[in-house]
């Protein structure tokens, strides 16, 4: 029998939700996407449920969106329809988590790269084991202007952003503590526990002063334009599915990426 793609469990108030690819990288698959936005809307719904924690099986939290069903399932797509799939798939599905009334913290180790660090920046907090790493693969290996939602200037200011987009490097875990982006490191054995703590403490407030208080704050970035701004990009990032660049990365077939993606993947795993 196939696994599920998401294993959720229940530790009194805090609901985690994990994505159980952990042989592929937690690469995410439609299956798991759509799962995982109904687990989202179920746990909203749950009044026993005050935190949710999203984390990842494996070495990796998520190596981004599963190219290789995207090459199969979806290179053919007309404009129309990689819109209508990116929207509700990808642009929805994380606002989804962005707007959810409660708390929502990120467990990430290892790879947090393209959809997987779109996926872990809509949470509220990200604490972040040693060995984490953070990419936005998507500009330099498929000639797309960077992920879905264009969150980096939100949590990293804009000239760090600027220079992780245009570089495209790689950002390590305490770095990424450094500009703002991770609110907190711990040792890769002590990540679970510290989520976990961080969750149950969220989890002891009075959850509807939390949950105005999400509000508020959310809203203090809609005020600045965070919504809107997220929205145009969503554009400008389909608008490039339609260059030239990107028709000759996908004429030449989407293995070469893939299999450049998993050669980063093994370098990180020799490095840890």
């Amino acid at each position: 029998m196939q696994e599920s793609p998401l294993i959720v469990e229940n530790s009194g108030a805090v609901r985690r939700i994990w994505l159980n690819r952990g042989d592929a990288a937690n690469a995410q698959t439609r299956e798991m996407l759509v799962e995982l936005d109904a687990e989202i809307a179920q746990a909203r719904a749950d009044d026993s449920v005050r935190t949710i924690v999203l984390a990842g099986k494996g070495k990796h939290f998520s190596a981004g969106h599963d190219l290789r069903e995207a090459q199969a399932k979806r290179s053919d797509f007309t404009a129309e329809e990689r819109w209508r799939y990116e929207e509700h798939h990808y642009l929805d599905y994380c606002l989804n988590i962005w707007d959810c009334p409660k708390p929502v913290v990120a467990q990430v180790q290892g790879a947090c790269v393209a959809g997987g660090l779109m996926l872990a920046n809509m949470a509220d907090l990200i604490v972040a084991a040693d060995d984490a790493w953070f990419w936005d693969s998507v500009t330099f290996s498929m000639g797309l202007a960077g992920t879905e939602i264009l969150f980096q200037p939100w949590v990293m200011g804009l000239r760090h952003a600027k220079e992780f987009l245009f570089t495209g490097e790689r950002i390590e875990a305490a770095d990424a503590y450094r500009i703002g982006m991770v609110n907190r490191v711990v040792p890769r054995q002590a990540l679970d526990g510290a989520t976990m703590a961080i969750a149950q403490r969220i989890a002891n407030a009075p959850p509807f002063a939390i949950q105005a208080l999400k509000k508020s704050l959310n809203r203090t970035y809609d005020i600045q334009g965070f919504r809107n701004a997220v929205m145009a990009h969503f554009d400008t990032h389909q608008v490039t599915h339609a260059s030239s660049e990107f028709a000759q990365i996908r004429d030449r077939g989407m293995a070469k990426v893939i299999e450049n993606n998993k050669t980063d993947l093994r370098k990180s795993h020799e490095q840890a």
